[in-house]
């Protein structure tokens, strides 16, 4: 006898409920048989009976080919694996007394990392006297959360941390 699966469905010898509900390899379905008899039909047709539904009542079972079924699976969660994306945080750093032009190129790298579906932190550094200033980092954080608003929300307000003020922005 076969060592038990590790993981994946049961099949044949290791579907421990006495019936099942079996649908043939066309699709048909051949209501509740016993469970030997249904591994018998299958193995007739050259095929296992795969527990599909484990969780059903009484569970359901198909004839297929375990070996086929096992790789149809894994190539399906390489698949999902591949296409799924992590949503990684960006940092763009700023300070208070920033230019209009250096402001530009940080609002325009800001808009295409949220167009990325990345969230972005903005760090806005103080140093030395511009610490008593905190007002105009607000202003100027407000401002960009403004001029994003229509591609991205604010998920942490602007608060002070230290000698900056951080503020996360993520994707709508």
């Amino acid at each position: 006898m076969a060592p038990m699966p590790k993981s994946g469905p049961r099949y044949n010898e290791f579907i421990t409920v006495p019936k099942v509900r079996v649908i043939d390899e066309e699709g048909e379905n051949l209501g509740v048989l016993y469970t030997r008899e249904a591994i018998e039909q299958a193995a007739d047709v050259g095929l296992d009976l795969v527990e599909v539904s484990p969780n059903a009542d009484p569970p359901v079972c198909k004839f297929l080919d375990i070996g086929r079924y096992k790789y149809e699976a894994q190539k399906k969660a390489n698949v999902a694996r591949k296409t799924q994306r992590t949503q990684e945080i960006k940092e763009i750093k700023m300070r208070p007394n920033i230019d209009d032009h250096d402001y530009d190129v940080k609002l325009r790298s800001i808009n295409k990392f949220i167009g990325e579906g990345d969230k972005v932190k903005v760090t806005l550094r103080f140093r030395g006297r511009e610490l008593s200033h905190q007002q105009l980092g607000m202003q100027l954080l407000q401002r960009v959360a403004e001029e994003i608003a229509e591609v991205a929300k604010v998920e942490a307000y602007p608060r002070m941390e230290g000698r900056q003020m951080l503020m996360v922005v993520s994707p709508k």
